[in-house]
């Protein structure tokens, strides 16, 4: 019985921390990705303001304002551009 509690604790406690893991964007390794200059044209041809410009895991990621001025924390797939994930 207390194997059981235990195991349920655990994965009880690391459930939160996987949910704010970051999407897993594309399997394609690094030279199918689309060239940053290029990404970062796009997402500005979307209307985004681009504050920050990361690559996190297997995503472009970018923190800034939308097209309506509101805040945005976007993640792209690298290599066609699109959008995976939208978050604020």
């Amino acid at each position: 019985m207390k194997m059981k509690l235990t195991v349920a604790l655990v994965i009880l406690a690391t459930t939160p921390a996987l949910a704010l893991a970051s999407p897993s964007c594309t399997k394609e390794p690094k030279a199918k990705w689309m060239p940053e200059k290029a990404m970062k044209e796009k997402i500005d041809a979307l209307g985004y303001k681009v504050k920050t410009f990361e690559i996190t895991g297997s995503c472009y990621e970018i923190y800034g304002k939308d097209k309506d001025g509101n805040r945005a924390e976007v993640y792209f797939n690298p290599v066609s551009g699109e959008i995976v994930q939208k978050g604020d």
